[in-house]
């Protein structure tokens, strides 16, 4: 009797324990430490480093594990997550393109046999995959900005076309927008079932996998996807820069950049052996063969789980990838080093971030539309507004990325607004340069928006150390 008693003491603490636990983990007083960065150790999705579960030292075949981003189990992440009395204003997300066909191939080998076709008997799969294809058949009168309308709406080739998306990129992105619904529409009531056209603002290059991506994800955000009420705005420009895109400066801090990636690589003595013994395997020129850029054709066959190409003189091979892989990484980590790329990427981001600032502030006015934005997207697009923001740590934009803004509201204290940001589902927001100090002096756990709106209409301008007050001027003073 008395082990009985003990042993349901024991189990009612137990109990106590882990209430107390995930009450604490919910209002962010204590960390999750299974699930670091939001997400389990087991799903490949990190996108900050973490000392404790990753390789002691960079290997290349995980970086690329994590830029395949190979859709596996459902995700955790943070999203959505924040005290009982703030209330969920506006949300606005940038994604990249799902998994794609490479955009260019070896020189004088085959192209890879990927099949861009969906179908339900091939992985990976989403149970709305089939309700997607048939709902895309019937769009051929959508309304989108032009180019957008002469666009496919779904890959459909047996074989690839070059950059189309795939199957994988179609079910990354049906896995982002149904996590997306869960959390914004199901729990914060984001959108009224009788949602409209104008509480959404959607826009995407003019790339058909752009396009496809951003249809994706709302297809498994929206639970009633009218075609009459889907307007995608085209954006000319992958830096979604509208009608600023003419910056000089940007492009001498480009060139800057450029120049550097140049001769690190020229520094790199087991790269160029490795494009002369490919070149030598395939047939071509070193230059030939480096102008090809390999390492795009080869991580599509990497994220495929498809052979390198081989020929009578032998066959391109793991460690072939491996060097050029860890060049790419060493190429980033000096580039954060010497911040020559920082530059360039505070003048390329900071239209769009000054487009997000406007909405934001609207919606805390009280306006009711463009409560949802997306923005479908490059990793040419997510890497600057990254950069710009501080997340110097960040890893470059996976296949099917997502950087989302969050607008909530104190109901305590209704004239209050704060910012959230979250990158792959973990919150960066205390990451960022102007608020990674701000969680030391407040309980809060957000930013406020003031310190975002600072930063893009003040601080950007700031960092450049141009004197600058605008974005016109800065752009166009005498680079240093």
């Amino acid at each position: 009797m008395l082990f009985r008693n003990r042993f349901m003491l024991l189990l009612a603490l137990a109990a106590l324990l882990a209430f107390v636990s995930l009450s604490l983990q919910f209002f962010h007083l204590i960390p999750v430490s299974a699930a670091k960065n939001g997400v389990t150790s087991k799903n490949r999705k990190r996108i900050m480093p973490d000392p404790v579960t990753e390789p002691p030292v960079t290997d290349p075949v995980y970086e690329a594990l994590l830029y395949c981003n190979i859709p596996r189990v459902a995700e955790r992440s943070m999203e959505g997550h924040a005290p009982h009395h703030f209330k969920l204003v506006s949300v606005h997300v940038f994604i990249r393109h799902g998994d794609r066909y490479p955009l260019y191939v070896i020189p004088k080998t085959k192209r890879p046999e990927i099949d861009c076709t969906l179908v339900a008997n091939r992985k990976p799969y989403h149970p709305k995959l089939e309700a997607f294809v048939s709902h895309m058949s019937k769009g051929s009168g959508a309304s989108f900005e032009s180019p957008l309308h002469s666009l496919p709406l779904y890959p459909s080739h047996q074989l690839c076309e070059m950059g189309e998306l795939t199957q994988t990129g179609v079910v990354q992105h049906l896995q982002n927008g149904q996590l997306l619904r869960d959390v914004y529409l199901k729990k914060h009531k984001l959108l009224p079932s009788d949602w409209s056209t104008e509480q959404l603002r959607l826009e995407t290059t003019g790339k058909s996998r752009t396009l496809q991506s951003g249809l994706a994800l709302l297809y498994g955000f929206l639970p009633d996807f009218d075609w009459k009420k889907i307007y995608f705005r085209h954006q000319p420009s992958a830096l979604f820069c509208s009608g600023n895109c003419y910056c000089p400066l940007r492009n001498q801090y480009l060139e800057k950049e450029q120049r550097r990636q140049y001769l690190l690589r020229l520094k790199n003595r087991q790269l160029e052996r490795t494009y002369e013994e490919m070149a030598r395997i395939v047939d071509t020129s070193t230059k030939q063969l480096r102008a090809a850029n390999p390492i795009d054709a080869m991580l599509c066959l990497f994220c495929h789980n498809v052979s390198f190409p081989c020929t009578r003189n032998g066959c391109v091979n793991m460690e072939h990838f491996k060097v050029i892989k860890r060049h790419q990484i060493e190429d980033e980590s000096e580039r954060r080093e010497k911040k020559l790329y920082l530059g360039y990427a505070l003048l390329g981001a900071h239209p769009i971030l000054n487009q997000t600032v406007g909405r934001m502030r609207r919606a805390a006015e009280g306006w009711k539309e463009e409560l949802f934005a997306l923005s479908s997207a490059h990793d040419v697009t997510l890497a600057p507004i990254l950069s710009a923001l501080g997340l110097t740590e960040a890893r470059f934009p996976r296949f099917a990325a997502r950087l989302i803004f969050e607008l909530w509201q104190d109901r305590e204290k209704p004239g209050e607004h704060s910012v959230r940001i979250l990158y792959d589902g973990v919150d960066v927001t205390f990451h960022t340069s102007f608020c990674q100090d701000h969680h030391k002096r407040s309980p809060k756990p957000m930013c406020p928006l003031e310190n975002f709106v600072r930063f893009v209409k003040r601080d950007m301008f700031v960092a450049l150390g141009s004197g600058s007050t605008n974005y016109y001027d800065a752009c166009h003073r005498e680079g240093s």
